[in-house]
């Protein structure tokens, strides 16, 4: 979280909290190990391909491409600002859509560029709830708007890794089959032992009503749903066209399954800005399936370029406060 003296800090000034002083050593350890992972997947890359598919994803972006992500993360963003706020109106947390805008697009530029790749959802969450006077509702409606998304982005994974080719197709009934079961023994699990269930009463009852009225609610989840079919087609739309700039010519039959699962991996909190597992599990997919290695590199590379310049419009939602404070001090 973002603060200063025990405060939230302005929005152009930012850092991240320090570990918890309950578990210094368990924080400390992930604080490292994130962005490490992500840099030894780089690193691995690089050892085994040298830097040549990463230097040819960033020379064949050109104007029409980069014009091209930028419209579509326009659009991206502003169904992610629509789904943030009707999950916060089911929340009782007033959250207007140009105020999400700005939130989202400031949130998207922090992901990009720092770490871990949440810092822009953490600081949009306790941003929120301090400005509504309830930060505890704020960090859930953020919460709970990033999981719909998620869901809704597995559940289209799932149907298109089933329909289409891919490397992972002859597995995916069993783990599916695996999830499923694993979900039923959980299940089982809490129902065997209700005691252990009834120790956390008003956690549950609040998981239930924020489900029920934030996500599930009737002038929610339409809304919601559409929104985040919107968002995983525009992030599959722009890898495609990364994928085409890169070079590859593979039918999109074959090519937004392998898309797909890059987006999926880009999940991992093991990455540096969104770099590592991205361009690691393209490598994989596209080789896997008969594509070149260095072109699912290359792909993954231009992708992360492409992101990263559709989020700087983030960048002057940050900075605008302080240029707007600079130009109110007295010459």
């Amino acid at each position: 979280m973002l603060f200063e003296g025990g405060s939230l800090r302005s929005e152009s000034t930012l850092t991240l909290q320090a570990p918890s002083r309950t578990q210094p050593g368990k924080r400390s350890f992930w604080s490292w190990a994130r962005p490490l992972g992500g840099a030894a997947i780089l690193g691995f890359l690089l050892w085994r391909l040298g830097a040549g598919p990463f230097l040819r994803g960033l020379r064949v972006i050109d104007a029409g491409v980069l014009a091209a992500a930028l419209g579509i993360g326009v659009l991206t963003t502003f169904c992610c600002a629509w789904r943030w706020s009707l999950v916060a109106r089911g929340l009782g947390v007033r959250l207007p859509l140009r105020t999400a805008a700005a939130h989202c697009y400031r949130s998207v530029f922090l992901n990009a560029t720092l770490p871990g790749g949440v810092v822009g959802d953490v600081h949009r969450a306790v941003r929120h709830g301090r400005d509504a006077g309830d930060v505890g509702r704020g960090i859930r409606a953020v919460v709970w708007e990033r999981s719909a998304g998620q869901v809704v982005q597995a559940a289209l994974a799932i149907i298109v890794l089933l329909v289409c080719p891919s490397p992972v197709r002859p597995y995916l009934p069993a783990a599916i089959a695996a999830a499923v079961a694993a979900g039923l023994g959980a299940a089982l699990l809490v129902r065997a032992r209700p005691q252990r269930a009834k120790r956390l009463p008003r956690a549950l009852r609040t998981l239930k009503t924020d489900i029920r009225d934030g996500l599930l609610a009737r002038r929610n989840w339409p809304g919601i749903v559409l929104a985040s079919v919107v968002v995983v087609a525009g992030h599959l739309a722009t890898f495609v066209i990364a994928a085409r700039a890169a070079g590859s010519s593979a039918p999109l039959s074959q090519l937004v399954p392998l898309t797909l699962l890059a987006l999926l991996a880009m999940g991992l909190p093991l990455n540096v800005g969104g770099w590592g597992p991205r361009e690691g599990v393209a490598a994989w997919a596209f080789g896997a399936a008969g594509l070149t290695v260095a072109q699912g590199v290359a792909a993954a590379v231009v992708y992360g370029a492409l992101v990263l310049v559709s989020s700087l419009p983030g960048a002057c939602v940050l900075l605008a406060p302080q240029i707007s404070r600079l130009r109110r001090m007295p010459v």
